[in-house]
């Protein structure tokens, strides 16, 4: 690898991949990041790589639908490695407008796809596409995911990322396209956008807000710190074998509302109740409201990753303990980019989405 072209790289997962890819890793090759800048990219997730790796880190705003463009970055920075991020991701959303959802999952990947198929000629090229366990469906009480799992989405979201995966398996298949597919489980972890439970339960608790919570609170979920999940996608690019998927989980079961209780219990001991103004008394666990549940909300998702595990020898370094300690630790600490992302763009996300739930 050594133009390593990350789309989506302003988001969440891409933004903690960028920054491992530099960090932590042997890598001394360009990293491009190619991001719309969306309510949930953020510029600022990078501020301290982009001074520290100014010869080696490069961002092009474009959209992923945008053929001109994408092949423009692509012979502009001779791209021999594309990890594919970019993706409207949030169910709520989805179920809200899935026209996005469709546009940017779908059309944007086969774009990638189409422009990638005229570099693949390069030796070593790859594509590396990100997907997620909600492919698969809905659980019961046991039982897991597997990669030969077959898939059965239950949302406008998780049915544009099935269609997605399809797509980049097709290309494998028919072109010869050097793919290869993750489906991670829910991740978490420092930069979250706060439409997601952790860092919104985390931060409605700090300013004394409601911790809602959908249905009984008892839809299990396997949790996976994002610094985990990008050593899993560092080990697929440098060993994984092309047209194969791996799942990335976490092996991190929790019901919602354990999470919920685990960060009030968190907090009060690093912030306690009684001492945020905010709160007007309350304890945060007091803040706990249960709300109407959203439409096909799946009970249980559980993602088996032996085959990762055993093939390249991967496993999490995170509990989900560790791992959200860190997590509630960066949000107390990083006010500063709190207060950037609840101004503007999350000011009218909230304005737009959060009355509704």
């Amino acid at each position: 690898m050594k133009n390593l072209m990350v789309t989506g790289g302003a988001g969440f997962i891409g933004s903690n991949f960028i920054r491992y890819a530099f960090e932590k890793t042997e890598f001394r090759g360009k990293i491009i990041n190619y991001d719309k800048l969306t309510y949930a990219g953020n510029l600022s997730n990078l501020r301290d790589i982009g001074e520290k790796y100014r010869s080696r880190y490069f961002f092009v705003k474009g959209d992923v639908c945008d053929f001109k463009k994408v092949s423009e970055t692509f012979k502009k920075f001779d791209i021999d490695t594309v990890v594919h991020f970019a993706a409207e991701s949030h169910v709520d959303r989805s179920i809200l407008g899935p026209e996005e959802f469709i546009k940017t999952n779908i059309e944007g990947t086969f774009i990638l796809l189409k422009a990638s198929l005229k570099e693949s000629f390069k030796k070593n090229f790859r594509f590396h596409h990100i997907s997620t366990d909600e492919v698969y469906g809905s659980l019961g009480k046991s039982g897991y995911f597997y990669e030969y799992t077959p898939y059965a989405p239950r949302s406008p979201y998780s049915a544009s990322k099935a269609s997605s995966d399809h797509l980049a398996r097709a290309y494998y298949h028919t072109y010869g396209l050097p793919v290869t597919i993750s489906n991670c489980s829910n991740n978490y972890g420092p930069y979250q956008f706060p439409e997601k439970l952790i860092p919104l339960i985390i931060l409605n608790a700090l300013e004394g807000k409601s911790l809602p919570i959908y249905g009984d609170g008892k839809n299990v979920r396997d949790w996976l710190y994002v610094e985990d999940h990008c050593s899993a996608i560092w080990k697929i690019l440098k060993e994984g074998k092309i047209g194969e998927t791996y799942n990335i989980g976490g092996e991190c079961e929790q019901k919602n509302i354990d999470i919920v209780k685990k960060i009030c219990m968190r907090l009060e001991e690093r912030m306690p109740s009684k001492k945020n103004l905010k709160l007007k008394g309350k304890r945060y666990i007091d803040l706990i409201k249960f709300i109407k549940d959203r439409p096909g909300h799946d009970r249980r998702y559980a993602i088996n990753c032996d085959k990762i595990k055993k093939e390249l020898k991967w496993k999490p370094a995170y509990n989900f303990e560790s791992g959200l300690e860190y997590t509630i630790d960066w949000y107390i600490k990083n006010e500063e980019w709190i207060k950037n992302i609840k101004t503007g763009k999350y000011k009218k996300w909230i304005s737009e989405n959060y009355s509704k739930r």
